[in-house]
């Protein structure tokens, strides 16, 4: 860097003395030495000015590239001259630092990708003056089955009641909604952040599905009620029963007198009710049976087929048809056969009753993979489900037949979660129901 400034100072210098020398020989009138100067004045200055100027372009050229992020480039040095020397080794050294921060951001941004890709979380990212869509991960791709989406307003055609939510979800406030996704009706966590940068303002939208942990809690919760109750009520009944028992063969021991004969009645009706009661509680203990699975490899194809034959003579007496769909008749799954095929006949006897007053009653049972997920699906064209029954129908003793029980769904959403699968319906009045049994590829405990 020395020889650089002394390599200026001289050239000035000399075009100083230059100017000097022709002055003074116009001055004196000593023009054959004034015809020497005038060159070398003129030599001198575009010297410099051209040196000058080359430094200048180059210093334009660099910030044009730092303006594009381009740090690629290598300025040579060797051969260069003496004045542009530091200056490339400069514009080198800081080419290397901002490519190691380039790289360093990008390694991060796509570490960073890849965490937010790994998550169960769906989030998108947009403009909110533009409403240009950022970004979005891989779970709110597969979860709401919208695979690219490049302004936010698109949304609502895709999904008109996610856009509705989101574009009416409070600030800072996690909100919880019913929300149509590719698996069916899903509980959703929706929870918005917005955030202020240099190149503008944005908004950040998670959506955390919260189906299985409530559907989980739910069930634990129901299991531990209907054990106190059970056994409250057998406990409670048993010596009240026992007693009815012992009081009516006593009096059968005694005279016929008529005096008594109401007593009989009403021993005899302590004692039905007691026994009915007995049962009823009897009943309901076999939620809390199930607990742990016998897996094997089951070829779907074989147990639709042993479906078939067994609702066989009831379908063809009520003329329904039931049409088994399969696209891959080789697809197996590891399950407890015997606990499926108890939730699929409960799903097939709902349905039979579901159409029971349909002019042509339908109902199909299918079978698919998608998206690394195995789903059973059992649909009819029965009179369907009012939407505010729908968060009910899981719920033990809750049925909308006029003989159920309250047990079926209950107990087949709990054999799902024990085969970290789950449930789920989507059902329209006049128009009919689908049941969809979800299989993860995940073997269960």
């Amino acid at each position: 860097m020395n020889g650089v400034r002394r390599l200026i100072i001289w050239r000035g210098l000399a075009l100083l003395f230059a100017l000097a020398v022709l002055v003074y020989s116009l001055v004196r009138a000593h023009y054959l030495v004034a015809t020497v100067a005038v060159p070398l004045c003129v030599w001198l200055f575009l010297t410099n000015f051209y040196a000058q100027l080359r430094i200048y372009r180059e210093l334009e050229e660099f910030a044009e590239a730092a303006k594009y992020r381009d740090f690629t480039r290598v300025f040579r040095t060797k051969g260069m001259p003496r004045e542009l020397r530091p200056m490339y080794e400069t514009f080198n050294n800081v080419n290397a630092i901002l490519r190691k921060i380039s790289s360093d951001r990008e390694v991060q941004y796509q570490y960073l990708q890849q965490i937010l890709d790994v998550v169960d979380t769906g989030i998108i990212s947009y403009d909110k003056e533009s409403g240009q869509v950022i970004w979005m991960n891989k779970a709110f791709r597969e979860l709401f089955g919208i695979p690219h989406l490049s302004h936010f307003s698109a949304l609502n055609k895709r999904n008109a009641e996610l856009y509705r939510h989101t574009v009416d979800l409070a600030i800072g406030n996690a909100s919880l909604y019913t929300l149509p996704a590719v698996s069916g009706k899903l509980k959703v966590l929706l929870y918005a952040r917005d955030f202020q940068t240099a190149a503008g303002s944005y908004r950040l939208v998670t959506y955390q599905n919260v189906n299985e942990a409530i559907d989980e809690t739910e069930s634990k919760a129901w299991q531990k009620l209907l054990r106190v109750l059970t056994h409250e009520i057998m406990n409670s009944i048993a010596p009240i029963s026992s007693l009815a028992d012992t009081l009516k063969q006593r009096l059968e021991q005694m005279p016929q007198r008529e005096e008594l004969e109401d007593i009989r009645i009403g021993v005899d009706t302590i004692r039905g009710r007691s026994k009915g009661l007995l049962k009823f509680a009897g009943t309901y203990r076999s939620l809390n049976k199930v607990e742990r699975l016998t897996l094997t490899r089951v070829r779907v194809a074989d147990m639709f087929e042993n479906l078939y034959q067994l609702m066989e003579p009831t379908l063809v007496q009520k003329q329904i048809e039931l049409d088994i769909i399969l696209q891959d008749t080789q697809l197996r799954l590891e399950l407890d056969e015997d606990l499926i095929q108890q939730v699929l006949i409960n799903l097939l006897m709902n349905a039979i009753d579901a159409v029971a007053d349909t002019a042509s009653p339908y109902i199909s049972l299918s079978a698919l993979e998608k998206n690394d997920r195995t789903y059973i699906k059992v649909q009819d064209n029965g009179k369907g489900i009012p939407a505010d029954l729908l968060e009910h129908i899981f719920i033990p003793f809750f049925t909308t037949r006029k003989n159920g029980s309250g047990i079926g769904l209950t107990l087949s959403k709990q054999i799902m979660l024990l085969h970290n699968g789950n449930i789920q319906v989507d059902s329209e009045v006049g128009q009919g129901s689908i049941f969809t049994l979800v299989f993860w590829p995940v073997t269960p405990q």
